[in-house]
């Protein structure tokens, strides 16, 4: 065994593929993946694996031409795009004389240096730490198992080494209760919202979507944004006003190719944002010539944190970075995806299946908003009812939504007295008042079915 440095960020980065050319996306993720966590890429070793060694991944030529790389870049950090089994990292630690690191491992990093509030840090030390379980026996020294033989030497290694084990159990029970406290906060804040009857949406996307930029221009929030992979991690609520009704909006973590799954099981309760919506905004990069293949993938880690049934809007972002795009066309008109304009006759059918906008230009954000109303039902009526005096609590309560435009006195058909109202209110509202105490006289703002009846 050796001493590890934890000084090098310096970096060789491996890239296993299977025959056939290696995947230029797969490759230009892993690399951001890498500099997100703040290594400098010195070199990139692709690496054919038609069976994956059990000791190594990598067969033994290849090895050798990792070792000879390191050496001659000087890296002192290698980086596997793979999922590597511990004894895999040890022997490959043990070969290279370097620090090894899966990739599991690295996005782990990257969470740890991401994460802001309480809730995330727990999280990502209770995936860490789930990780790290099984590695307990490589790379330190003071931890490792002492040679037979040799008297003075027998035991004390191993007594370290389940010592450690138990401390670490011991700190994974303790977060797991900590976790577990405020999950149960977090719960009954999506109560309350859910008891407000304000129809919830979650912002998913394949990270580096842009999803934090528009969560900003949607709410008027400083949610941190960047131009990295993993810019934020910890969810975010806001509540915004539309015509036609309110609603809260969640920001919510990204996703990535193959995202592991300690991540996903220690983010679950950020991941019940997304869960427990009515409708996903979907964020796409517009200018992502793989983007359809994102779109997959988000796809897959929604149905398995068992969000794959909620409706999507997709929201095509960032079309500022598509050719063309603002010297062809009106930013403001949705394009298909093979960039041609939308006909006003398909436009209302488009905005409800998804939209293109530039986040950061505010371009597109109206077409935006109008689908959201169209999807969630936000809908406004308006008109003059009259109000008797019997309900005053009616009035009361239109006064409380803010709905009453003008207010005027009128003697009624009864001669009783009451009061000629001028309406403007969500429709949604309408209907739960009509359904209360004089909510009858609301009846002539509703909608009428086809037999009649309100709806």
């Amino acid at each position: 065994m050796f001493e590890r440095s934890r000084k090098g960020e310096t970096a060789l980065l491996i890239q296993p593929h299977a025959g056939g050319p290696p995947d230029e996306g797969v490759l230009e993720e892993f690399g951001d993946l890498a500099r997100s966590a703040g290594a400098k890429v010195a070199a990139i070793l692709h690496a054919r694996i038609d069976r994956p060694n059990a000791a190594t991944l990598i067969g033994s030529g290849k090895l050798e031409e990792a070792k000879a790389a390191a050496d001659a870049t000087g890296a002192e950090l290698v980086l596997g795009n793979h999922a590597l089994s511990p004894v895999q990292e040890r022997n490959l630690e043990k070969a290279l004389g370097r620090r090894v690191v899966d990739r599991t491992g690295l996005i782990l990093d990257i969470f740890a240096q991401r994460a802001r509030s309480h809730e995330g840090k727990l999280q990502v030390e209770l995936a860490q730490l789930r990780h790290m379980a099984t590695r307990l026996v490589r790379g330190w020294t003071h931890l490792e198992r002492q040679r037979g033989g040799s008297i003075g030497l027998r035991g004390p290694g191993e007594t370290q080494l389940e010592t450690d084990r138990r401390l670490l159990q011991k700190r994974v029970e303790q977060l797991q209760r900590r976790l577990e406290k405020v999950e149960v906060q977090h719960a009954q804040m999506r109560r309350a919202r859910v008891r407000s009857e304000l129809p919830r949406v979650a912002l998913v996307e394949y990270t580096n979507a842009g999803k934090s930029t528009l969560f900003n221009a949607l709410t008027g929030a400083e949610a941190y944004a960047a131009d990295q992979l993993f810019a934020t991690l910890d969810p975010t609520v806001r509540r915004i006003s539309l015509p036609g009704g309110s609603l809260v909006l969640a920001d919510t973590v990204g996703f990535v190719r193959d995202l592991p799954h300690e991540l996903v099981a220690a983010f679950r309760s950020t991941l019940s944002e997304a869960r427990e919506a009515d409708l996903l905004l979907h964020v796409i990069d517009a200018a992502d010539p793989l983007r359809e293949e994102r779109i997959r993938q988000v796809d897959a880690v929604l149905a398995e944190i068992g969000a794959g049934e909620i409706p999507q809007l997709l929201v095509y972002n960032k079309i500022d970075r598509i050719d063309g795009v603002g010297a062809r066309h009106d930013p403001a008109v949705p394009v298909s995806a093979e960039g041609d304009e939308v006909s006003d006759h398909g436009l209302e059918e488009l905005a409800r299946e998804r939209v293109w906008l530039s986040a950061r230009d505010g371009v597109g954000l109206d077409l935006l908003r109008k689908a959201l109303i169209a999807r969630l039902g936000l809908r406004r009526v308006t008109g003059m009812v009259y109000v008797p005096a019997r309900a005053g609590r009616l009035r009361a309560k239109l006064y409380a939504l803010d709905a009453v435009r003008n207010d005027s006195h009128d003697a009624g058909p009864d001669g009783q007295g009451g009061w000629r109202l001028e309406l403007d209110l969500a429709l949604a509202d309408a209907e739960k008042l009509a359904a209360g105490p004089g909510g009858d006289a609301l009846d002539p703002l509703l909608p009428a079915g086809e037999d009649g009846d309100t709806l």
